[in-house]
């Protein structure tokens, strides 16, 4: 058993990243990993498997698939919009190599417009580099069908976000810009950083009051960050990375407040989107992550009232 554990310690971290792609949910992440190392603990002829990593990635990924249709369905009625958890990657956060192999928080809100298929496929080939025979083993499908469902999701992704990089200075500096605005209540500069076709999504796990929509459109945006300036007295910004991009936890006192992510135009700079992360669930693995503080005091958990009819 000794020896099981430490095969399975030496493939957790790529485990935990797949899946964590795939589902976009640390606590269902650690449950799929625990039923893989059941597995593998538990599997006969152990000893004498000849690819160790390949069959405890087998396992992994089609667990994920499995729990994916599963959890499509609870999202469909979940309260407001859906956001990945947002994962830490930034130098001095646990598990970062691990985490440096997350795909951006923007495009997870793609990955999620996929089918668990495509989803699971595209991590596989686009975000680890798996070939098209390897993940046609791992998932039990032929070669052909899986290039076929590789070049679907491919090409949904494509026309959806494209393919692009955004200068990581230029991106930490537009949400300097951007978080100094909203929180100084100033209109005018935050009409600056804004593309006219901005949306924000705020994921609030059913807060009372916060966003049930994804608002879309500079002037609705504003307003609705003009109605929630008052909301921002006492809050201060810690910048981090999430999901290997530039963000930012709001906190009240020591309490983290909202985990703020900015998705931006390479062209021009502009926010193209705004992901506001509220949610208590979901702050909790941010809890213990302030700067300069051995720990951090619970979660706070808002007042978010948002305008009539947003």
């Amino acid at each position: 058993m000794e020896a099981a554990s430490a095969e399975f310690d030496t493939h957790r971290d790529l485990l935990y990243a797949l899946v964590y792609n795939v589902l976009g949910s640390v606590a269902d992440t650690e449950d799929v990993l625990q039923e893989t190392w059941l597995a593998w603990a538990a599997a006969p002829g152990r000893a004498e498997v000849a690819n160790p990593r390949a069959y405890l990635v087998r396992i992994a990924i089609n667990d994920a698939l499995a729990r994916l249709t599963r959890l499509r369905r609870d999202r469909s009625i979940y309260p407001g919009p859906w956001l990945p958890d947002p994962m830490l990657t930034e130098a001095d956060a646990s598990e970062q190599a691990l985490r440096s192999e997350s795909v951006s928080l923007a495009m997870m809100v793609v990955l999620e417009t996929l089918t668990p298929l495509e989803r699971a496929v595209f991590v596989l080939k686009d975000a680890f580099g798996y070939s098209h025979p390897e993940i046609a083993d791992l998932i039990g499908r032929t070669p052909v069908s899986v290039r076929q469902v590789a070049h679907r999701a491919r090409q949904h992704v494509r026309q959806q976000r494209g393919r692009y990089q955004v200068d990581r200075e230029t991106w930490r500096a537009v949400t300097e810009r951007f978080l100094t605005a909203a929180i100084g209540g100033d209109l005018n500069a935050l009409l600056e950083v804004l593309a006219p076709d901005v949306a924000m999504w705020t994921d609030g796990g059913g807060l009372p009051g916060t966003a049930r929509r994804v608002i879309t459109g500079r002037d609705k945006v504003v307003r609705l960050l003009n109605a929630v300036t008052g909301l921002a007295d006492g809050l201060d910004a810690a910048f981090v990375e999430v999901n290997g991009g530039p963000a930012a936890v709001l906190y009240r006192g020591d309490a983290p407040y909202a985990v703020v992510v900015l998705d931006i135009r390479p062209e021009d700079g502009f926010v193209r989107a705004i992901y506001n992360i509220v949610s208590p669930d979901k702050l909790r693995g941010v809890a213990a992550t302030r700067p300069g503080r051995p720990q951090a005091a619970p979660v706070c958990v808002p007042e978010y009232p948002v305008p009539a009819g947003d």
